[in-house]
């Protein structure tokens, strides 16, 4: 990936703060631009910023203004940020809660260096990153528990082609694996994505994944090994 991915990192443990840093300034295509120690020095920082960064990777326990509450915050007013939670809780609560503000990916930090690198070159090709045990979250404690999503099937109806895509969405592929799949260019894939977030009323890919597994498009065993 030859595009230079901008970091900030938000932690108030200095330490495991700076080990972060180091590893991703090892990486070519990243560049740690900013930490903090806590979400108001975060905000305080974009704030004050014309370029922001591509990606937040954000703890949940800080002082001042937590990882859940400051997550919310940037969801509001920066939307293109992709956040990304790194904690040390991996309860299904607080991960189902973490996703259900905005995070586009969720790891624990007993995770291994190349696991975050991966994390973050997917996050930035995608938009988003889910691993097995995440996604059995979300299908549990996110899809589970809601009523089943009205379907917009009955008044604009998703094209064969449209559901081609939104399959492959849902199982992570990026947008120029899915042209090469279906022998389609990058922006064709590309308008067919964004006419599935129209269609179905969605408003980012996560929510895509819920729609397809509500509407029966996907079932969670195609999602996970």
């Amino acid at each position: 990936m030859n595009d230079n991915i901008k970091i900030v990192l938000a932690d108030d443990e200095a330490l495991f703060r700076k080990g972060i840093s180091f590893i991703l300034e090892k990486q070519k295509n990243i560049n740690v631009i900013f930490e903090a120690s806590n979400g108001q020095e975060l905000i305080t920082f974009l704030n004050g910023q014309s370029t922001l960064p591509d990606i937040v990777i954000i703890d949940l326990k800080m002082p001042v203004l937590n990882g859940v509450e400051t997550t919310k915050i940037l969801r509001a007013t920066y939307p293109d940020i992709k956040i990304i939670a790194l904690t040390s809780y991996h309860t299904k609560s607080f991960i189902a809660n973490m996703i259900d503000v905005g995070a586009v990916s969720y790891l624990v930090k007993n995770t291994t260096p190349q696991e975050l690198i991966t994390t973050i070159n997917e996050v930035h090709t995608n938009g988003y990153y889910y691993n097995d045990y995440v996604l059995k979250v979300i299908h549990e404690c996110i899809i589970l528990p809601k009523k089943k999503a009205k379907s917009r099937f009955d008044d604009e109806q998703l094209t064969n082609r449209e559901v081609e895509v939104l399959k492959l969405i849902c199982k992570q592929y990026s947008g120029v694996e899915i042209a090469e799949k279906l022998f389609l260019s990058s922006r064709t894939v590309e308008g067919h994505r964004n006419n599935l977030l129209r269609k179905t009323e969605c408003k980012n890919m996560i929510g895509l994944i819920i729609y397809a597994i509500q509407n029966e498009y996907v079932s969670m065993e195609n999602l996970v090994d």
